[in-house]
């Protein structure tokens, strides 16, 4: 489908698909935010049906094949030999002038040639009558289907989109043989949370491990996890709430981001109160001092990604749709960072930290 969302009704009959088409629309049309709602047309294309009596073909000697043969060649066209001109070849197709062609009647009055020498009228044979076909038939993984075209405005993608759904399961029901298949960017959406889902614990647990690699042992690693996680997303979540931006993978990128500088701000902190203890100072004061003299590097890794970013995060033009929501969770999480580490750091590390520790920096 030409559209960025879209639903497929996959079945075997077209005045069914039709209809259920028709149906899903004008469920569609009537869900908030959903706009644009347009039904592909497969049928309505005039076309010329025959319906072949085999009873009396059947008297006369003739068989279906005949009769089709003969209205193939008659309309159609066949080839009655080949033209050469000079190295090409060319085939010489015989059928019936326009004007025959083009009108049932005429049709219907095409000789048929029959076993027995007679010349009977096509009329005779079949009944001729112009109805509507199908213009075109999309098929996909071998099964015909329709298609809903829509879009979505003034409301999440997700949210809109399953909310359609649940109205058209309980508003259209579909027969054995028939299902749905919501698609475009919604299917891109579910595909990518779902790898968020895996993504997001695994990110978490690298880090964890790398930190454990680094100091050796599971306090401090533990703790600066703790305090990403305490403070850094809030920031970020109350930004999506406040300016009405819905959890979206573009913001859930956005959380990854900030969590990696989340730990690079944790690591300056801890590293340098570990180097403190190690030069002798006492661990109350080490603590104290390494909340007071890191504070300016770490303001400065922060601060430089958030105000980076600010501008994309204020942006409310044309294209800022992907690159909105990540920006405001970066930048809103670092300044809570900011506001919450320099006192949740300190405190933790405080907790767990023993005069008899492994100090690595």
């Amino acid at each position: 489908m030409k559209s960025a969302l879209a639903v497929k009704v996959f079945g075997m009959e077209l005045q069914t698909l039709e209809a259920k088409g028709k149906a899903i629309k004008q469920v569609l049309q009537q869900v908030r935010g959903i706009r644009d709602v347009t039904l592909v047309q497969e049928l309505g294309q005039p076309s010329l049906k025959v319906t072949v009596d085999r009873a009396k073909i059947a008297r006369y000697g003739l068989n279906v094949a005949d009769i089709n043969g003969l209205i193939e060649a008659a309309v159609g066209g066949a080839v009655a030999t080949q033209v050469v001109q000079q190295e090409k070849q060319f085939d010489l197709v015989v059928r019936l002038d326009q004007q025959y062609r083009d009108n049932p009647e005429e049709i219907g009055n095409i000789l048929v040639a029959t076993p027995g020498g007679q010349q009977i009228p096509l009329k005779e044979f079949a009944r001729l009558r112009v109805g509507s076909g199908a213009s075109f038939i999309y098929r996909q993984n071998n099964s015909r289907y329709i298609g809903v075209q829509f879009s979505v405005e003034g409301r999440d993608l997700a949210g809109a989109v399953e909310d359609a759904m649940r109205q058209v399961k309980a508003a259209v029901p579909l027969p054995q043989g028939y299902w749905l298949d919501w698609g475009g960017e919604y299917k891109e959406y579910t595909a990518s949370r779902a790898q968020l889902q895996v993504i997001l614990p695994l990110t978490l647990a690298v880090i964890f491990l790398l930190l454990f690699a680094l100091y050796s042992n599971l306090k401090f690693p533990f703790i600066t996890v703790i305090g990403v996680l305490l403070s850094a997303p809030v920031g970020g979540i109350l930004a999506l709430w406040i300016s009405g931006t819905p959890f979206s993978v573009s913001s859930g990128i956005g959380f990854l981001a900030l969590f990696g500088v989340s730990v690079q701000t944790a690591v300056v902190y801890i590293s340098y109160v570990n180097e403190l203890r190690r030069g002798g100072m006492d661990m109350t004061k080490a603590v104290r001092e390494g909340a007071i003299l890191r504070l300016r590097p770490v303001m400065m890794t922060a601060l430089v990604a958030a105000f980076g970013l600010l501008p994309a995060a204020l942006a409310t033009g044309v294209g800022t749709d992907s690159q909105r929501p990540f920006a405001i969770v970066v930048v809103s999480g670092l300044f809570s960072l900011l506001l919450i580490t320099v006192f949740l750091l300190p405190a933790l590390y405080a907790i767990v930290a023993r005069p008899g520790d492994r100090l690595e920096v």
